[in-house]
């Protein structure tokens, strides 16, 4: 028999710290997405491979399957939006135009949880305590180690996923070989930070700019080059978190440059997919994208106006539900929002009113 984990009381003074800590790093990044929308950084492109290595341009769609795993976390704030993910992954699976393979979320709570029968599972254990600094992120890549060494992978190529992200169209292998595909984060600027980045990436190991301007998610991969990558990524995540100028300089995203230059030391650069995910509300429409990522808040007034980080009329926001699932049904945003906006909350009705068991929290407040 499965050991189920004995969720408890959430303290509420342990809630407030984290819903803080959100309201810290959405701020940061909220000013970053402005600058970025108001400098027209932001406009579209017709086509949506905005960097590929030459010898991979002259090659077609890869067509192996991916294995589509992400880490997650036992709280009850990881488990809905996982059990979200998941249904998005079963209903898109098999549509025509996906290589999806097998799922598995990657439990770095160390023990069983209560979705373990719903979701597949492989439980990995967490960092040593008080080695993430209160930085959970750092759990990742010692997730995806532990994974690789010890789970049966069948695919040869794996997505790096998140439990945010739903999937809104099917999803193909944009990896080709030896060169992953990857999401490009606009605020993600190696070359703005040469003297940090050069710290754990020295001259002699090329330019900065062999640094690709990205996170570990998404990322479809092939399975032997994240084996190679991802002792670097913890060794290098570690290592920024340690020094005061680097963890200053990257904050919230310190993860994410850690994989970047991971892979850089790796000799790995990577296919730059604008088409592969969209961030609602800066993004506005869904297209031919494939993955829907609702790390912002959406907030608007009832006009359809976007409030700019300021609790709209109309809002939806991951992290008003700290504490369990959102409700079912949510309301709709009102006429003139966005088209992505509507799409996410219309995904997450979906989702909610047809998975089993789905029970709000009593308070979400």
């Amino acid at each position: 028999m499965i050991e189920r984990k004995n969720m408890g009381r959430v303290s509420p003074f342990l809630l407030v710290l984290l819903a803080l800590g959100f309201s810290f790093a959405t701020y940061n990044l909220l000013t970053l997405v402005i600058r970025y929308k108001t400098s027209g950084e932001g406009a579209g492109f017709s086509d949506p491979v905005i960097a590929m290595p030459q010898n991979v341009r002259k090659l077609g769609k890869s067509n192996l399957k991916y294995h589509v795993a992400l880490t997650a976390t036992d709280a009850p704030y990881s488990q809905w939006q996982c059990r979200i993910m998941y249904y998005w992954y079963k209903k898109m699976k098999d549509a025509p135009g996906s290589d999806m393979g097998k799922f598995t979320r990657v439990l770095h709570s160390g023990k069983a949880d209560n979705l373990m029968d719903e979701i597949p599972t492989f439980i990995v254990d967490p960092l040593p305590e008080g080695l993430d600094r209160g930085y959970i992120v750092l759990n990742r890549p010692w997730a995806f180690v532990q994974w690789l060494e010890k789970a049966t992978i069948e695919e040869d190529y794996i997505l790096m996923a998140e439990p945010d992200h739903i999937f809104v169209n099917p999803l193909p292998n944009l990896s080709h070989g030896d060169n992953p595909a990857a999401f490009p984060f606009f605020y993600i600027k190696p070359t703005d930070h040469e003297s940090v980045v050069r710290k754990y990436y020295p001259k002699d190991k090329g330019p900065v700019t062999d640094v690709d301007p990205i996170g570990n998610s998404p990322v479809i991969i092939k399975k032997t080059l994240l084996e190679e990558i991802s002792p670097t990524w913890v060794n290098v995540s570690l290592r920024m978190k340690d020094d005061p100028e680097t963890d200053k300089a990257f904050g919230w995203v310190l993860e994410m440059y850690a994989y970047a230059v991971a892979s850089a030391l790796h000799g790995v650069r990577h296919i730059l997919r604008k088409d592969f995910m969209i961030q609602p509300p800066w993004d506005l429409e869904v297209g031919k994208t494939f993955i829907i990522h609702y790390t912002y808040g959406c907030d608007y007034d009832l006009t359809g106006k976007l409030t700019y980080g300021k609790i709209g009329e109309w809002r939806f926001d991951k992290r008003s539900y700290l504490r369990g699932p959102p409700p079912r049904n949510l309301s709709l945003p009102p006429p003139g929002v966005p088209e992505s906006v509507v799409r996410l909350v219309k995904s997450v009705n979906e989702a909610t009113a047809n998975i089993p068991g789905w029970e709000p929290a009593e308070s979400n407040n």
